[in-house]
């Protein structure tokens, strides 16, 4: 009965869907020697090696792909038996912020799977520049929000790091010896902060050639060829591509994604961390 214990089995999901023992900590709120300790405990129980880890990377056996999906059938009907039993859905208002470039791409797959194990409660969502976004945060008027990471802030949890890329219109012409268009969000913008100080170690000319608070006017001037901008491939707006590398474009930082929320046992925040951090391990989306 021991591999029927549901932290250990959260503890499996935790790490298959964020990749790795410090994210599955701290979106289980525990200890990253907790989460070992829990998934030792599984293993032990199963007779069988769950989980392959060393220095670099996370990955589940083949074992442990098996256990998987067994552990988040038994999680869903152990939820499903609670909710029945206590008659008690999880009600009320959850205050989330997020950056514009995830609202216009990841998060209609990530609110489906919140939406379908909370049905009942209301997301009050606010979308625009990360700095934005941070500052309502800790004026306490959202309850958790998806930002890219201030280089001086070091909470939160991260959801994945990738380096920026330079992106525009499939196919267009840049003129080296000109002063580089760009297409930039007004201050403050963290990828605005990161493509200008590129550019200035680089020693390579630049102008501002379309401004713009809305990812929505910043794609629409890439689109029209009026410049390029500094962005996420990941989450790369449609009808862009990235410009591949040339000498010209000084290489961008990389940019951390995270996740701030109220901490402590909030069951819809935690939902919601849990999906955004699936999605961002590639995982499927859990409901």
């Amino acid at each position: 009965m021991e591999m029927f214990r549901p932290e250990l089995l959260q503890a499996l999901v935790a790490v298959a869907d964020v990749g790795s023992f410090t994210g599955a900590a701290q979106a289980l709120g525990l200890r990253q020697s907790t989460v070992s300790q829990q998934i030792k405990r599984l293993e032990e129980a199963a007779g069988r090696r769950l989980i392959d880890r060393d220095t670099h990377r996370v990955a589940m056996t083949p074992e442990g792909e098996a256990l998987l999906d067994h552990a988040r059938r038994v999680l869903d009907a152990q939820e499903r038996m609670r909710r029945h039993l206590t008659d008690t859905p999880l009600r009320g208002r959850l205050r989330f912020g997020a950056s514009e470039d995830f609202v216009l791409s990841a998060l209609p797959d990530v609110l489906a799977s919140f939406a379908r194990r909370y049905p009942e409660v209301d997301i009050e969502l606010t979308a625009g520049l990360s700095e934005t976004i941070y500052q309502a945060f800790d004026a306490g008027t959202l309850d958790i929000i998806f930002v890219k990471r201030r280089t001086y802030d070091r909470r939160g949890v991260t959801a994945w790091a990738e380096p920026m890329s330079w992106v525009g219109r499939p196919g267009l012409a840049i003129d080296p010896a000109a002063a580089l268009p760009l297409l930039l969000y007004p201050p403050p913008s963290v990828t605005r902060a990161a493509a200008i100080e590129a550019l200035e170690a680089a020693r390579r000319s630049w102008r501002i050639a379309f401004t713009s608070g809305s990812l929505t006017g910043l794609s629409a001037a890439a689109r029209a060829g009026i410049g390029i901008m500094p962005h996420s491939a990941r989450l790369m707006p449609a009808g862009l591509s990235v410009i591949p590398p040339r000498e010209d474009l000084p290489r961008l930082p990389a940019m951390e994604f995270v996740i701030l929320g109220p901490g402590g046992h909030h069951a819809a925040a935690d939902t919601l961390t849990a999906a955004i951090l699936q999605w961002a391990a590639g995982g499927r989306t859990a409901g």
